[in-house]
């Protein structure tokens, strides 16, 4: 049995996950209730993946690393070795995110960022997807889904409502 790979990500109306920048203020200021469903899902992991983009727009909006409890992978052209909380992979992510998958542990959540998604995308190895959609109409950005994926069939787990946010958790129907 394989550890499954969660993809857990808000997304403007229109489909982008960030502006062109990377910014994410937009999301920052929308009205949510609660958590969205994060306690949850972080509970439910024991390991990350992340790009460095990602990593770099996490460590320079946030106080204190908020993942200091996870095994955190980031995957660098440019880093190698350790810090004090994550690990730079410079191996191909598919490659090792399939051998990750078979190591013991817990759900793997894909942070980001889009480059990531879309490989996984092309290589089916999102299990399942928790998309939290946001009041926005971005109309340009960085999308969720870049072109050319193979078709998968999912079944909708639950549908939320936080606030103005709506959540949509689905599965990937196996075979």
């Amino acid at each position: 049995m394989s550890r499954e790979i969660i993809l857990y990500v808000a997304t403007s109306l229109d489909g982008f996950i960030a502006k062109e920048n990377d910014d994410l203020q937009w999301l920052e200021e929308a009205e949510v209730e609660g958590d969205a469903g994060y306690s949850d899902m972080y509970q439910s992991i024991d390991t990350i993946i992340m790009g460095k983009r990602t990593y770099d727009w996490v460590v320079e909006h946030t106080e204190t690393f908020p993942y200091p409890d996870k095994k955190c992978y980031v995957f660098s052209t440019s880093l190698s070795g350790k810090n004090e909380h994550v690990e730079f992979v410079n191996e191909d992510v598919v490659t090792f995110s399939k051998k990750l998958r078979e190591q013991e542990g817990s759900k793997i959540w894909m942070v980001g960022g889009a480059d990531i998604l879309d490989a996984f995308m092309k290589e089916q190895l999102i299990d399942e997807w928790i998309i939290t959609i946001t009041p926005h109409l971005l109309g340009s950005g960085i999308p969720l889904f870049k072109n050319n994926n193979p078709f998968q069939e999912l079944k909708l787990i639950n549908t939320t409502r936080y606030g103005q946010m709506v959540q949509m958790h689905y599965r990937v129907k196996k075979g």
